[in-house]
Order: C-alpha cells, then structure tokens, then sequence
C-alpha cells in the first residue's frame, strides 16, 4: 500500500488520538481539527475512520515485513536472529507508541472486516518470520525440538504482547528495549541447546 506524505501525517494524528483517549476517541471531526483543516478536507484522503486505522495496520504490516526481511542476515546464528527482530521491534513501538493502540486495542478487530484483515496481516508477518527462524534454529540443533516451532512462536508472540502491554499500561515508565531485550535473552535461554 502506498500512501501519500500528507494520508502518512493522518494517520499518525489518528494514532496519537487513538493513544489519548481509545478507538471512541478517533472521530473525523477531531482529526481534521487535529490536522488543522476541514473534514472534507480529510476526505479527500480516506473515506471514513475504518479506512484510516486500516491504512495503519496495513502499513505497519508492510513496514514491519520490510525492516525484519532487511535486518535478518542470513549468515547469523537463530538466537542472533530473534534477538534482531524483537529489538528491531521494540525500538519501533518505542518510538512510535501510537501503533501500540491499534496494533493491541481489544476489539478493534471487530469494527469491520477490512480491520480484522489487516490485523491478521499483522500477525502473519511477524509469525511468518519467527517460524523461518525458529525451524531453522531447531534444524541446525541450535534450539530445542522438544516443543513444536507453533508452540515456541507463540509462547515468544504472547511473551513480547504481554510486555509491551504492561509498558503501554505503566505509562511509558520504563525502557521497553532493555527490559524488553532481557526477556528475549531469557527466553532464548529457555529454548536453546
């Protein structure tokens, strides 16, 4: 999905009403006075406020696939690999908290099924990665093969939900990448040879 520089200022406003106040938050009405113009005006680059939070997840799906296929080197061992990735994206959700309140709002997947699609985009990208990873490693000997890679993945998937939640929950009070990174180190622990 290609969008614009101005559909991209958009949808971070969407994100940052949607960090203030939840998905009852986001209306047309406070966008466009968010992005200092009239709601025809915001029109002209979405249809509705469905559109807008799909073009979020959409583009987060598609942004995500691109910085995890560019930062995986090949050449590095399984556990250097999921170290890269989850760094990779806790720097992002530090840096961008707004995505925090689409990507891990309860619910929202529900608003319609263009959402829900791009949601499950979402999940598959990252499980897509993991399981490359995760089968590899436990080809190599490198991790273990007493659990089935579906059974690691989503253990480490739920691990890394569950963390950013308590960050998004504490109020930003703590570092997401090192604390963030010392959980994925842990677990690696867990499952390594």
């Amino acid at each position: 999905m290609e969008l614009s520089k101005r559909q991209l200022q958009i949808i971070d406003a969407a994100g940052k009403l949607l960090s203030e106040g939840g998905i009852q938050n986001l209306t047309i009405k406070k966008l466009a006075f968010e992005m200092g113009f009239s709601e025809a005006a915001l029109y002209r680059h979405f249809k509705s406020k469905d559109e807008i939070i799909y073009a979020m997840l959409t583009y987060l799906a598609q942004d995500m696939d691109e910085r995890i296929s560019t930062l995986i080197n090949n050449n590095d061992s399984a556990t250097e690999k999921i170290y890269t990735l989850f760094e990779n994206q806790f720097k992002f959700f530090k840096k961008h908290k707004h995505y925090l309140s689409v990507v891990f709002s309860d619910g929202l997947w529900e608003q319609s099924e263009n959402i829900h699609i791009a949601v499950k985009k979402i999940m598959s990208t990252k499980h897509k990665h993991l399981k490359l990873i995760i089968e590899e490693g436990i080809k190599n000997k490198e991790l273990t093969a007493k659990l089935s890679s579906e059974s690691l993945i989503h253990i480490l998937m739920g691990t890394f939900r569950l963390h950013v939640l308590k960050w998004r929950i504490s109020g930003y009070k703590f570092d997401l990448v090192t604390s963030g990174n010392q959980l994925v180190q842990d677990y690696v622990k867990l499952i390594k040879v």
